[in-house]
């Protein structure tokens, strides 16, 4: 697993807002972000610091403002120099309001960023977030195939060479959408895992011994997603006449692998000649949504063997 610390630049969040800087320079605008939160200083602004979470953006709005305004100038300049620490990135002012003269002082003796939204607070705090929360998200990279069938994003693993990518061509075929082929880069993004291909691979599958094949191309720009929940996972596995597979659904429980924390359902499913795969898993894929909606074919079937065994006895009894 891939586990670098991610980290955002003030310049990279004003490049995606577009919001006007109003204090601070070029340099004061490489300082990064790493927690995906915010933070409105209500009891900072008081004076208490004990437990002041650091290195998140802080969020002056209406409310700070107004009480800003009742404090006198020295306590302005106290508080203000104590949220514009080094551990702060910069400080974002809604609604479109000016820079209170006593915070411009301090954030210019700093060079320390500031920043003009014209959005309201509650809309610059979803943002932001938002966009923080997809930045920072932990991630790793799969071997595998990302695709988007019947509106689920399914992982196809598997060992190299077990036609993982010839499946998907099928796939693709029959109108379902590649996000991914090799590699696929997922994140958790709160409780999904989203996964979606390295800029260089996007929109192409390899086929050994026909290279690569650019999908767009052949297909149209339908047949491809830039990006996909991970709902669904199939492994293949090469056909092991010693082993047993499922048969009816009911010989075990039903398995799932984790990424980046969280559980996703897989199907393990054996790759043997004459097996029409991608039918397989338009299959897998249609159980898998059924159960989601509590119907389980493997029960239903449960149910009417042990009906028709006691119907069987009833008669004989009689």
């Amino acid at each position: 697993m891939e586990s670098n610390e991610k980290k955002v630049t003030i310049a990279e969040i004003k490049e995606f807002f577009k919001w006007d800087l109003v204090c601070g320079d070029e340099a004061s605008l490489s300082r990064c972000v790493e927690v995906p939160d915010i933070n409105r200083p209500g009891l900072e602004l008081t004076g208490f610091f004990k437990h002041t979470e650091p290195k998140r953006i802080v969020i002056l709005g209406d409310k700070e403002r107004s009480y800003i305004k009742s404090l006198s100038a020295e306590q302005q300049e106290e508080r203000f120099d104590l949220i514009t620490d080094e551990s702060t990135p910069a400080i974002v002012i809604s609604r479109d309001n000016e820079i209170m003269p006593i915070l411009k002082l301090v954030c210019e003796r700093k060079d320390f960023p500031v920043f003009v939204a014209k959005k309201s607070t509650s809309r610059v705090m979803v943002d932001l977030i938002s966009y923080l929360d997809e930045k920072l998200a932990p991630s790793d990279s799969i071997h595998g195939v990302l695709l988007n069938v019947y509106g689920k994003g399914v992982l196809i693993t598997g060992e190299s060479g077990v036609g993982k990518s010839e499946i998907a061509l099928e796939l693709i075929k029959k109108g379902h959408t590649l996000v991914a082929d090799d590699r696929v880069d997922v994140f958790r993004i709160h409780n999904a895992i989203v996964g979606e291909a390295p800029e260089l691979l996007r929109g192409v599958l390899e086929i050994r011994g026909l290279g690569i094949i650019d999908i767009i191309k052949m297909f149209g720009a339908s047949a491809t997603l830039r990006r996909s929940n991970v709902d669904f996972i199939v492994h293949l596995e090469k056909w092991d006449e010693n082993k047993n597979y499922k048969r009816v659904g009911m010989e075990e429980e039903d398995h799932s692998r984790k990424i980046l924390g969280l559980e996703i359902s897989e199907l393990v499913f054996p790759v043997k000649e004459g097996r029409n795969m991608a039918v397989l898993i338009e299959s897998a894929v249609t159980d898998f949504t059924l159960k989601q909606m509590d119907i389980n074919s493997a029960k239903e079937f449960e149910e009417r063997v042990y009906q028709h065994i006691l119907d069987k006895n009833q008669k004989k009894e009689n």
